[in-house]
């Protein structure tokens, strides 16, 4: 039995078989999920699990590239929005420990979230808060 990390089976699973430039979709329990990619959905209740904890769970265990959100998480929650800015630092390049963060409109958010290879919705009810993951090579 794993003793650290994550352990929801289907989950940890899921982030094992990712590949460079694989996307992952983290989602707040509202965003409408497309046909096609496999997904774990971590929702027990609202707000629970956070689209905080299970980001940064994930960021433990995932080697990023490059992150996208949408413009409207600025104004429409501040709070996800911070947590965008401290895990994906602004620079170019990309911070050493982090890359950047990509902001587009929402609609275009779900349009590439068709792309993902695997969503995690979680129990997050507060809006805006998804990012889509590309998958990066730890060397």
């Amino acid at each position: 039995m794993k003793k650290s990390g994550i352990l929801n089976r289907h989950l940890s699973g899921a982030l094992a078989r990712l590949g460079h430039t694989d996307l992952v979709m983290v989602c707040d329990a509202g965003l409408p999920i497309p046909e096609g990619p496999l997904v774990v959905d971590l929702a027990f209740r609202a707000g629970v699990p956070s689209f905080a904890e299970v980001l940064e769970g994930i960021l433990d265990e995932l080697e990023v590239e490059g992150a996208v959100a949408a413009t409207e998480v600025r104004e429409a929650n501040p709070a996800a929005s911070a947590l965008l800015d401290r895990l994906f630092p602004a620079s170019a390049p990309p911070a050493p420990g982090g890359p950047g963060l990509e902001l587009v409109p929402h609609e275009e958010l779900k349009t590439r979230t068709r792309q993902a290879r695997l969503v995690v919705r979680t129990g997050e009810a507060r809006p805006f808060a998804n990012v889509l993951l590309r998958c990066g090579v730890p060397f």
